[in-house]
């Protein structure tokens, strides 16, 4: 039986593992080699763009928990960005271009996979198909949804992403290597302290720099966590100071020193040789970029191999539109997944994918469909995007989606291990009842 999937990111290549080792022959359709987005660099599939990070990989966090909840469904993504995987403290951070080339090797490795480099614009519902065409989904594509979906719920809102900078061109002398509070090795993060005096005129430029126009069709609304840096800055002097410049559990190794704040660059790649400043999503033009983030000590000379760019992130209204499993509500063959469905970050959207594809092969051999329980971060996030809500906004894993314990515990960090280890000890016991491999 053919199956389509629509878009080659993390979601879409995730669905199509999925049906592949079941069997199905599958035609995944990416338009990048034909008509670019405005942020992909490459036609890679699996393409990271906002960061190389897929977050934490600790049990006592949200992210790690949704990680731990993939492995147990055989999520190969995870594995790709394990063989890839740079030095980045508790993160799984990798490098990009191999990430993107292991997924393509399992992908090509079946018979059954068929690529197709075409923009695709109609959406034929006969067949069925997962819709992953994600945040940065075309103008045609995203005519072709509002019309099977209705064009007053079709949605936008921006997402800004953050510079990288070479690593040769980094004064390391003003310049040192250290985590926070010492979590995983020193050479992960590679640390800018600065004075207050330093701080307060960096602050002053950000503030006063002058930013990209957006055309009219361009206005929206910007998800929290992916603000640009500047505007996070206009609310006040303290906001990125503890944010993502905050100076806490981060000393100076060579001299003891502490700071007023920090900038953190994260490595890229193992060998160092670009960096990513963490944090520093931004939609201040090209020129203004080198201008300010220059005054960052160690960076007056910085070499940007990518700047910053705020895009647009289409998502739809989810609990009017899909049920639980990710399928249209209303039509037998259309599921989504990925950011289009309100699920906001990388994982998450690799989670989305392999659901969605567990869903629709249930539909296909007319046994039970999945949906993991709500102690579960992957159970959560399924009802998050089915539930009622006047204001859907997308969400990212986190524990407050969780119901909460049967016991109180006062201890922070043991209470969200005690959140990880409900989850895992749920998800395993409910993957018994199908066929998982």
């Amino acid at each position: 039986m053919e199956i389509r999937v629509i878009g080659g990111g993390l979601a879409g290549s995730e669905a199509c593992y999925q049906l592949l080792k079941r069997g199905y022959n599958v035609k995944l359709y990416e338009m990048r080699k034909v008509k670019q987005t405005p942020c992909h660099t490459t036609t890679n599939l699996s393409e990271l763009v906002c960061s190389n990070s897929l977050k934490s990989m600790e049990n006592s966090t949200a992210s790690g928990t949704l990680k731990a909840e993939l492995k147990s469904l055989d999520c190969l993504l995870l594995r790709c960005a394990e063989k890839a995987r740079v030095p980045s403290g508790g993160a799984l951070a990798v490098n990009r271009k191999e990430f993107s080339s292991f997924v393509e090797e399992e992908l090509n490795s079946f018979p059954n996979f068929e690529r197709i480099d075409q923009e695709y614009t109609e959406i034929d519902t006969n067949i069925p198909t997962i819709i992953a065409t994600g945040p940065l989904t075309s103008d045609l594509m995203a005519d072709a949804i509002a019309k099977l979906i209705g064009n007053s719920d079709n949605l936008h809102f921006y997402d800004a992403v953050a510079p990288i900078i070479s690593g040769d061109s980094l004064d390391y002398d003003k310049l040192f290597f250290a985590t926070r509070y010492d979590k995983g090795e020193q050479s992960d993060y590679l640390n800018c302290g600065m004075k207050r005096e330093e701080y307060e005129r960096f602050y002053s430029a950000l503030i006063n720099g002058q930013v990209a126009n957006l055309h009219s069709f361009e206005k929206g609304e910007i998800f929290e966590s992916c603000m640009p840096i500047e505007v996070m800055a206009k609310r006040g002097a303290e906001t990125i100071r503890y944010g993502m410049m905050k100076p806490v559990g981060i000393t100076n190794p060579k001299t003891g020193e502490r700071y007023y704040a920090v900038c953190q660059l994260r490595k890229e790649n193992v060998q160092g040789s670009a960096y990513n400043l963490v944090g520093f999503q931004t939609n201040l033009t090209f020129p203004e970029q080198k201008r300010i983030f220059s005054l960052l000590p160690g960076l007056e000379n910085a070499e940007f191999l990518r700047y910053g760019v705020i895009h647009r992130n289409t998502f739809i209204n989810s609990p009017k539109h899909l049920d639980c499993y990710f399928k249209l509500k209303g039509f037998e063959n259309i599921y989504f997944a990925g950011q289009i469905t309100g699920v906001e970050g990388y994982v998450e959207s690799i989670m989305s994918g392999l659901i969605a594809s567990l869903n629709l092969h249930a539909d296909i051999t007319k046994t039970d469909k999945y949906i993991a329980p709500s102690t579960t971060i992957t159970g959560s996030l399924q009802r998050h995007i089915s539930t009622d809500n006047i204001d859907f906004q997308p969400m990212n894993a986190n524990f407050g989606i969780l119901p909460p314990l049967d016991i109180k515990i006062r201890d922070k960090k043991q209470r969200k291990i005690a959140y990880f280890n409900r989850a895992i000890n749920d998800i395993v016991n409910y993957n018994k009842q199908f066929d998982i491999k």
